[in-house]
């Protein structure tokens, strides 16, 4: 499953800090985001294989699953955009006091909110350490990052973007404590502790570092840069990385665990050379979904529309419209389950054998009913997100808000 949204800093009272573009840009990945999800609940083979697997998957299902890639680089990218944001206003100590706290509050959501939601399973026989989970975790290391020079920050971003790679071929084997320390650094990997699984899904290392450009970047929308000079920075630097995308994929030495090589067809080979890894997420897997964010950043700078603003509702209450849109893709799925014949005899049962209550692998739809469930989510949450950010934006003074 993809993933979860960055996480808006709080404004300060009286003051207008919002950003279009960056709403926009948070609410358009938002709603992708949300189809990545459907899929791996309502879709039929969900549970058999990945889309991103040559030897089964087709070109529409590899692209359902290709556009959602681009979610979490840029929520945990724009997180730390906004964490620069914050402290420009607020000052580094209560910034670190926020990135610490956030964090901390947000790895305790990954693990008892977020789990109950993907599983509705009480017993909470799964955790599995996604995206919430790691944001969390990189707010909680650039709490002290801050603290040192920017120069530094962006050295340190870089190194962990771009090098990490080379530890691909390290292992660390069992399930013992360094096996899981391994894990939650670079390798993802499914630990069993008892009953209980535990599954890294994002380690660290590249989100801390794709957290920490965009708090170095983030001076770029200080109030006073010059608009344009914004602009064509933003739209250098995204070139610039889908550029070097294609010159180290075309390479194919360095860059992603795993090289592209040609197929039985010309639409699969292409396929081939865009089946870049996420987990953990690579220097190309960075490159090709950050560079178009960044050129979504340079052009979007416009005044909003009707659908840029219904849009970019969406990404002013990121939080909020995660946790509700998991629990509402999974009570849609319990509709389903019944509706499928199932009785309330077979919940339990089913639980024994598979973590996720009144999902049944192999039963599900085709894509066509993926995107139409899709679309009526991202439909029904609208009214809820748009109540909801109406309410935080007159109701400023409450500090509590901020971490919801």
């Amino acid at each position: 499953m993809t993933d979860t949204p960055a996480i808006r800093y709080p404004k300060l009272p009286g003051k207008n800090t919002r950003i279009a573009s960056i709403d926009l840009l948070r609410g358009t990945v938002m709603i992708i985001m949300a189809l990545d999800h459907v899929r791996h609940f309502f879709h039929y083979d969900s549970f058999f294989y990945e889309p991103t697997d040559l030897s089964e998957t087709t070109p529409f299902l590899f692209f359902t699953r290709f556009i959602t890639h681009y979610c979490a680089p840029t929520f945990v990218f724009l997180a730390g955009i906004s964490a620069h944001l914050y402290g420009s206003k607020r000052g580094k100590k209560a910034l670190a006091h926020f990135l610490f706290t956030r964090g901390v509050w947000l790895m305790f959501v990954e693990v008892a909110i977020i789990s109950l939601g993907s599983t509705f399973n009480p017993s909470y026989p799964l955790f599995n350490l996604q995206v919430i989970w790691v944001i969390g975790i990189s707010m909680i290391v650039l709490s002290a990052l801050i603290h040192l020079k920017r120069s530094i920050i962006l050295g340190i971003a870089l190194i962990l973007i771009c090098t990490h790679n080379l530890l691909d071929g390290v292992h660390v084997g069992g399930n013992g404590a360094a096996s899981f320390f391994w894990s939650f650094l670079h390798e993802p990997k499914q630990f069993l502790f008892g009953n209980l699984k535990v599954f890294i899904m994002y380690p660290v290392l590249p989100w801390i570092g794709i957290m920490s450009l965009g708090y170095y970047l983030g001076n770029l929308f200080d109030g006073d840069y010059d608009a344009e000079l914004r602009q064509d920075v933003l739209l250098i630097l995204g070139i610039g990385a889908i550029l070097l995308f294609f010159i180290l994929r075309s390479i194919n030495i360095y860059g992603d665990p795993s090289h592209w090589a040609a197929q039985k067809s010309i639409s699969m080979s292409v396929l081939s050379f865009f089946n870049v890894t996420k987990y953990p997420a690579s220097l190309l897997y960075t490159l090709i979904t950050l560079g178009p964010s960044l050129i979504f950043l340079s052009v979007a700078e416009k005044p909003l529309t009707p659908l840029r603003e219904r849009i970019s509702v969406f990404g002013r209450v990121p939080f909020f419209y995660y946790i509700i849109h998991i629990y509402l893709i999974h009570l849609l799925a319990v509709a389903a389950f019944f509706m499928r014949g199932h009785t309330v005899e077979e919940i339990a049962k089913a639980g024994e054998k598979f973590p996720f209550y009144f999902v049944v692998p192999g039963e599900g739809y085709g894509l066509a009913a993926v995107y139409i469930i899709w679309i009526g989510v991202a439909a029904a949450l609208y009214p809820l997100c748009k109540w909801y950010n109406h309410y935080k934006s007159m109701h400023r003074e409450k500090w509590w808000l901020s971490y919801l």
